[in-house]
């Protein structure tokens, strides 16, 4: 039984390439939207894009999209890190917390079938499953030194796929994002997360909390030079007598 499931799953992955191939060609960062899959009943419930995204000369990481099936403008942004490492991001896509579920119960010795799943964390968030690093899935290289990698390494390349990925959807920069993954994926995770922050960020006129945001006017002033040492004082003893403090 085991041996069918496995060949049956082959069977899938191979049309899932030839798919791939077909839409993308070799070397070629571009995305497509999938409708229909094989062994799918009909047309796909929910927005499904694969495509590639190029992270360094030669090398091209695969993935494969989720619109939330909630509200995908402002519903979080989910980077999925499947385990392994070199699993398949479709194996999260069907396997774990994705829309995708196999209906074992109904095999029949030649196919298996896929089938909906109503608990999927794409029902209120969108995600990204991706193909990590070059050699898992469907990303590759054309020089064969990027086929040996390390964890770190990986986490930069992850880090500049996100980067690319926005950059071709802009309309999810200001969605609440995440990084999250299973097993292995786990320490890509706060690696990649360490990544994004190093890259840093901007914030004009942040709000934080409204006592530490005006008790920090008059320190900040005088630290600057702003305003002297005697108006400090006097400033700092009136503040001392209002609601702020």
């Amino acid at each position: 039984m085991e041996k069918k499931l496995r060949r049956s799953w082959s069977k899938l992955v191979v049309m899932l390439c030839i798919s791939v191939m077909n839409n993308y060609g070799v070397g070629i960062s571009s995305a497509a939207e999938v409708s229909h899959l094989p062994s799918f009943e009909g047309a796909l419930p929910f927005h499904l894009e694969t495509g590639y995204v190029t992270v360094e000369k030669g090398s091209e990481y695969f993935y494969y999209f989720v619109e939330s099936e909630r509200n995908p403008r402002e519903d979080p942004l989910i980077l999925w890190l499947i385990g392994g490492p070199y699993c398949a991001g479709f194996t999260g896509l069907v396997w774990s917390i994705g829309p995708l579920r196999f209906k074992t119960d109904a095999y029949n010795d030649t196919s298996l079938t896929l089938v909906y799943n109503p608990h999927s964390w794409t029902r209120i968030s969108s995600i990204i499953f991706l193909d990590w690093p070059v050699g898992a899935g469907f990303s590759f290289s054309q020089n064969a030194e990027k086929y040996t990698s390390d964890d770190i390494h990986s986490s930069k390349e992850i880090y500049l796929f996100l980067k690319q990925w926005l950059l071709r959807y802009p309309g999810f920069l200001s969605n609440p994002a995440y990084v999250g993954g299973d097993s292995y994926g786990g320490k890509l995770v706060p690696l990649v997360a360490k990544e994004i922050v190093q890259g840093g960020y901007l914030v004009g006129n942040g709000v934080t909390a409204v006592r530490a945001d005006v008790n920090s006017q008059v320190p900040r002033a005088h630290g600057l030079g702003i305003i002297s040492d005697e108006l400090f004082e006097v400033l700092s003893l009136s503040l001392s007598l209002t609601l702020y403090l």
